[in-house]
């Protein structure tokens, strides 16, 4: 039997990657919930962008619906998604005696709370996002009809005029390109010089970390895997960001069989990352990939540390100490 060798690779990997609090948080509260209150569970669209993600809460025993009237009347919970969801959804759920917990990310709350404050002193919001993503479904959801308008471009901002005698404030989605909502907020400065800015900003932290690890690597990589789902706006936010700092060859991958193993060729160094709602299994099923057919080794750039941490929900936390139980590891 002959021994083939296999050809060189280097594998550069991005840190910080994959999960981040406001994901670990939902999850952990799926699993929690069918472990307290037992099968079905009942999650309101996908908990978080991650196919790998939601089959494997679907094998445990969570059911995902698109509109609370799939889920039938009983004391069986309801989720809402880490997204955040419309204030017309627990208005439902509460008209209708359901329970319900809220997973939505506590960054993504604080978009909401800054909307709610800002409509509160008179203010025309502005709300910088992509048009159909839940989040900003949601954020625009917890205020009437016509309260806020949505900015995607640098364009929309020059074709916005605002209403005489109104202050006008800003927010934005929370897991944007850093650069291009940058060159938004710009514009709105230059524009509308009073405007009312966050206090801090909206793009949440992993959103940030992850960006800033991808520009790190980018320009060292021959071709950048993101590990991450097409309808995750993190991850494809990294690819653009790859991009358009010195890997033109960067591509989504939900899995490793997804690969394009003729685009990849040798010597190579290839960078890899993850979205915030991807798990790091993925990225070693990835990673073991390569090594399946190259000779690898890997490096490692980390240019933050993350150590956020969410609680659970208040009455999630009551119900499992009842049972005594504790947090999944």
């Amino acid at each position: 039997m002959t021994d083939t060798k296999k050809p060189q690779i280097r594998l550069l990997l991005a840190a910080p990657r994959g999960f981040c609090a406001g994901v670990v948080r939902a999850i952990d509260i799926v699993e929690e919930a069918l472990a307290t209150y037992g099968k079905p569970v009942y999650v309101r669209h996908e908990i978080v962008h991650n196919k790998f993600v939601v089959d494997n809460l679907k094998r445990k025993g969570a059911i995902f619906v698109e509109e609370l009237d799939e889920v039938p009347n009983g004391d069986h919970p309801v989720i809402f998604s880490a997204h955040g969801v419309p204030k017309t959804v627990p208005e439902d759920a509460r008209l209708r005696n359901l329970f319900y917990l809220d997973a939505t990310c506590p960054l993504v709350s604080k978009v909401h709370m800054e909307a709610s404050r800002h409509h509160k002193d008179g203010h025309q919001i502005l709300l910088i996002g992509h048009a159909g993503h839940p989040e900003v479904v949601g954020t625009m959801g917890q205020l009437p009809n016509g309260s806020v308008t949505l900015i995607e471009t640098v364009e929309d901002v020059a074709d916005f005029q605002p209403e005489e005698g109104r202050g006008l404030a800003f927010i934005t989605q929370t897991t944007l390109s850093v650069d291009d909502t940058k060159n938004i907020i710009d514009a709105l400065h230059k524009k509308f010089p009073d405007i009312h800015a966050p206090h801090k900003e909206d793009i949440c932290y992993a959103t940030t970390n992850r960006q800033a690890s991808v520009k790190e690597i980018a320009d060292k990589c021959d071709v950048l895997l993101v590990v991450g789902a097409p309808n995750s706006s993190n991850s494809q936010r990294l690819v653009e960001v790859a991009r358009t700092n010195g890997c033109i060859n960067s591509v989504l991958v939900q899995r490793a069989s997804e690969i394009d193993w003729e685009k990849i060729q040798t010597p190579n160094t290839i960078g890899i990352t993850a979205g915030a709602s991807a798990p790091e299994v993925l990225v070693s099923e990835v990673i073991g990939a390569f090594q399946d057919r190259f000779e690898v080794t890997i490096g490692y750039v980390e240019t933050a540390k993350e150590s956020v941490t969410f609680k659970l929900p208040r009455q999630l936390r009551l119900d499992m100490n009842k049972k005594g139980q504790t947090l999944s590891e």
